[in-house]
């Protein structure tokens, strides 16, 4: 990270809320209360930071998504801007409910939304009638609403970062439910145990939100130059296979040489006298032509004339 205990006191991450709303689970995280304040404990926060970080750099390098949640009006457009630059889906107008534990209909909304839109584009809509293309316009505008951000999430997400797990009350406890782990700025009026990755803080500053958030996109940002570089040697690897695979094949196969049983081989009948090959001498027989069976090594001796 490129913040220090220092970054987080300027920006008043120590802040809590009143003493009287603090929760008690928090306590951990809280260094003292004055004056009817409570004071998070800034270096647990730095260290709860970094392993939040270093999770959802390891997330996305193995090509998990993380979906931004933040729907309060001082974190909206923070959480908008930082989910857009990195292109991870996010949430800031409202939880839809049923958003992770009833993804098939809202995938089937959402394709729903997508093929209104092409019918928009196509002037396919411009053709109904006039109310009932009042009608399918409302409804659009209600989906935008409602299904800004995660237009393109296809799948469920690898991890949420929820910005006040008590405002996000509803997309925590589906998360939970689903088995997707939780990435989540607590304030000391909120639960850290119902979240994965609590980060003490405060979540209602905007420069609070601003410096967490951008710590977490620095992280999302170094995932995806990991991810990018993973599938560049997975290339490369795969290109050298193939070229071995493609050199392989081209190579000339050497067509196997058929043994020769010299016993078979016939030869001139008038042929009398001794054949050498490979400077071994062999015997043909007469009348057949065949060659003999070797027996022991003899001298090539050629037959005199009248001979019998």
């Amino acid at each position: 990270m490129n913040i220090t205990v220092k970054d987080l006191l300027d920006a008043g991450v120590h802040f809590g809320h009143q003493t009287k709303r603090w929760n008690p689970r928090s306590k951990p995280y809280i260094f003292d209360h004055r004056q009817g304040i409570s004071i998070i404990d800034l270096g647990k926060t730095y260290v709860e930071l970094q392993k939040a970080a270093d999770f959802i750099e390891n997330l996305v390098a193995d090509g998990g998504v993380v979906l931004f949640v933040g729907t309060k009006r001082q974190a909206q457009e923070i959480v908008r801007e930082a989910a857009t630059g990195v292109g991870m889906p996010y949430c800031v107008n409202r939880w839809l409910g049923g958003t992770l534990t009833n993804f098939g209909t809202i995938k089937r909304s959402i394709a729903k939304y997508k093929h209104f839109q092409e019918m928009e584009t196509s002037g396919e809509m411009a053709k109904l009638p006039k109310k009932e293309e009042s009608a399918i316009k409302r409804e659009m505008a209600r989906m935008q609403r409602n299904f800004d951000g995660i237009l393109e999430m296809g799948e469920l997400p690898g991890a949420l970062f929820v910005v006040d797990v008590n405002h996000e009350d509803i997309a925590v406890a589906e998360a939970k439910r689903c088995g997707i782990r939780c990435v989540a700025l607590v304030d000391s009026n909120s639960d850290p145990t119902t979240v994965t990755h609590p980060i003490p803080g405060n979540d209602d500053a905007v420069k609070s939100i601003r410096i967490i958030v951008d710590t977490l996109v620095e992280a999302v940002q170094k995932g995806l130059a990991q991810r990018d570089s993973r599938r560049a040697a997975h290339g490369t690897a795969d290109v050298k296979a193939a070229s071995a695979v493609m050199a392989a094949a081209a190579t000339p196969v050497a067509a196997p040489v058929a043994e020769i049983d010299l016993e078979k081989i016939e030869l001139p009948a008038n042929l009398k006298d001794i054949a050498v090959i490979e400077g071994e001498p062999v015997v043909v027989e007469e009348g057949t032509g065949k060659i003999a069976a070797k027996k022991k090594p003899i001298r090539a001796v050629k037959k005199a004339d009248g001979e019998e």
